[in-house]
């Protein structure tokens, strides 16, 4: 029936359009009016069509069906169990739970926790065999749905030292895969997005990670978490989670492993402002929708209070009621794979899937600097105002005073030590912003 309401419209050519748009143009130059290039070196161009040959994205996740998870630091056992207990009832569909220390009872943790269905993620700052199959064996024991989440690399890249050494930490690694039934192994990629890579960068260095696993751990048969952060270009973000999968099982096919990845997406701290902190929730709530429309299974949102303000129950909630929202009353989990089709966003994915596949291919040297470069660009792009943060380079409010609500230090930490390499630092945009309106507040 649609097809037959279309019938008495003649069909329009991309080369119909364009040729409309130049006359529309007065003369003006089509390609510097209209056509504007992306930091990954995409050009962008008013509009796209059909006609045009744009590839359709294969093994792409469908979008219904992503998890609301809520991040708990673990430090009293007793009170981060009643607080999972209580974020479960209140929306959360997942728990994250991050463990400093193998003293930790992974029983009182899970006393009383509905289990079966509802997913659980074990963050572990460290590595321990004991440790690991303790939370396998309550797994086993109990039927519940636990994924560890262990990234030595990850650690390397964060603090420039490994847990222990190259070797003696994927001697352990070997050893876990080995006698582990859960899923163990995480790569933490959000650092690359919130250090300023770009996104080509930021796919091919998660390629990397994800490729230098593949090599050193000799039975890998157990799905991979992947830990992504989410900017604010909207359409390039969507386009960005569908690139990774896509990338993820390009690479895991010539390695004859076939599960899928498991994506976990947060907002990323890189656009995120201590002044007029409220817009922070504006960020996140597109952030969120650019995950779920790329197909992240599972969104742990950034509270808007979160860069100086330690955990609160009120900045939680307001985080997990952004998803329930846009899971609920928006109806984001009800259509399948919302993006699929879409030429613009199919054209994205398909050129930052060729371009950061490139750049994997031809990784040398010290990536560290590739990414400093990337950022000093977009902080220059920040500091002349190109790039706007709305509240903190445009349109301040200057009755906005923060220096007395720190509860924690909001900027990059120094920590002098000896590493084995140089890490990779997170750093916002505001921050030298911040520093300055702060010494000047009374």
């Amino acid at each position: 029936m649609a097809d037959n309401l279309f019938n008495e419209f003649e069909p329009v050519s991309s080369k119909q359009w364009k040729q409309q748009i130049q006359y529309e143009l007065k003369g003006a130059d089509y390609n510097e009016t209209l056509v504007w290039e992306s930091p990954e070196g995409i050009k962008v161009k008013p509009f796209y069509h059909g006609d045009e040959d744009i590839p359709k994205t294969e093994n792409v996740r469908t979008t219904n069906g992503f998890s609301i998870l809520q991040n708990i630091f673990v430090h009293d056992v007793k009170k981060s169990n009643e607080r999972a207990l209580d974020t479960l009832n209140r929306g959360a569909e997942s728990i994250r739970f991050t463990i400093e220390n193998e003293s930790v009872s992974i029983e009182e943790l899970m006393r009383n926790l509905p289990l079966g269905d509802t997913q659980y993620f074990f963050y572990l700052p460290f590595l321990s065999i004991d440790f690991v199959n303790r939370i396998n064996d309550f797994a086993s024991k109990n039927n519940a749905n636990i994924s560890l989440q262990i990234d030595p690399i990850g650690q390397l890249v964060r603090d420039g030292n490994w847990f222990e050494n190259l070797d003696k930490d994927f001697d352990k690694l070997n050893t876990i895969a080995s006698k582990t039934t859960i899923p163990f192994l995480n790569i933490s990629s959000g650092i690359y997005q919130n250090a300023g890579a770009n996104m080509v960068q930021q796919l091919a260095y998660t390629l990397a990670h994800v490729n230098e696993y593949f090599n050193r751990i000799s039975n890998l048969n157990q799905p991979i978490t992947i830990e992504i952060a989410v900017g604010t270009n909207y359409f390039f973000e969507i386009a960005k989670l569908r690139a990774l999968r896509l990338l993820f099982n390009t690479l895991a096919k010539e390695y004859n492993h076939d599960l899928n990845c498991h994506i976990i997406a947060t907002p990323t701290k890189r656009n995120k402002t201590l002044y007029d902190y409220n817009v922070n929730m504006l960020r996140t709530t597109t952030e969120c929708m650019s995950a779920i429309l790329g197909g992240a299974d599972a969104i742990a949102n950034l509270p808007y209070d979160a860069l100086y303000h330690k955990d609160n129950e009120f900045g939680d909630r307001i985080a997990r009621n952004q998803l329930l929202v846009l899971k609920h009353e928006s109806y984001f989990d009800k259509v399948n794979n919302a993006a699929d089709g879409a030429y613009y966003i199919e054209s994205l994915t398909e050129q930052l899937a060729e371009k950061a596949l490139l750049l994997f291919k031809d990784i040398e040297g010290n990536i560290q600097k590739k990414i400093s470069e990337s950022a000093t660009k977009e902080q220059e792009l920040f500091d002349s105002g190109k790039e706007v943060l709305l509240g903190t380079n445009k349109y301040l409010n200057k009755n906005d005073k923060m220096k007395h609500d720190l509860e924690l230090y909001p900027f990059v930490k120094q920590n002098p030590r000896k590493t084995l390499i140089t890490p990779i630092i997170e750093k916002r945009l505001a921050e030298k912003l911040e520093q300055e309106r702060l010494s000047q507040e009374a």
